[in-house]
Parts: C-alpha cells; structure tokens; sequence
C-alpha cells in the first residue's frame, strides 16, 4: 500500500472507561500521547508491546507516526484503548488489513465494563455481613 505524504487517518478506540483518539500518518514509527512519547506516558514494557501490536501485525511499525489523545479509565485500560484505535484507524488507511486485524482480536471492543452497584448491597454483589439474631 503506498501512503499520501499528507494522509492522515482517524479512529477512536474504547475500553471500560477509557477513550483514545488516534491519528494516524505516514512517517518514522513515532508515538505521541497527550503530547508526550510512548515511553514517558506507559513506562511499563507489557503495554508498550500491547501498543505497537497492530502496526507490528501488519508491518507497518516504521512507516507510521501515532498521535493520540488519551482520557479515562486506568493505564492498562488506556492502553487497550489506544491499540483499539490504532487497529481501526489502520483499517481506514486500507481496508484489505481487515482480515488479519481482525483474526488476531485487535478490533474487537472489550465489552467488560464495571458493575453498577445495587440498592441494599456494598458493591455490585458483596452483601452486609448476614445476623441470624
């Protein structure tokens, strides 16, 4: 696939409360998040590699740039967000990625979401410690 110098393609990517905004144009393999690199913002290695997996997927890893803008949610959670967004903004640049993208669950939207807490109970499910007398 050849790249327009000026291409640029957008995506958001969601997971439990958190929401990336990712752009994504043609260049070295740069990340920048809320305006800083990937590095400083996930300094963990397990959701860096979780990150780049898409690019990584399809090859793309040197010839695009990821600007994203992140909130919500947690760090895990922003990761998977941002690998959500990545996955979709990839299929805007060209849809024919679709069926590997998609063979290896980067497109799918994780649906586990938190519990709403219900009347009478301490949380979602744990129950007032039970008093026979």
């Amino acid at each position: 696939m050849s790249l327009a110098s000026g291409a640029r393609y957008t995506a958001t990517g969601k997971r439990k409360t958190a929401v990336a905004r990712v752009i994504l144009k043609p260049g070295t393999g740069e990340y920048t998040i809320n305006g800083k690199p990937l590095n400083d913002f996930f300094p963990r290695a397990t959701l860096q590699r979780n990150i780049r997996q898409p690019l990584e997927a399809v090859g793309y890893e040197e010839r695009m740039d990821v600007v994203a803008k992140m909130h919500g949610g947690g760090v895990s959670s922003q990761a998977g967000a941002l690998r959500h967004g990545i996955s979709r903004a990839l299929l805007q640049a060209d849809p024919n990625l679709r069926g590997e993208l998609k063979r290896r669950g980067f497109l799918t939207r994780d649906p586990r979401v938190k519990e709403r807490k219900k009347a009478g109970l301490k949380k979602a499910r744990k129950r007032p410690q039970f008093s026979k007398r």
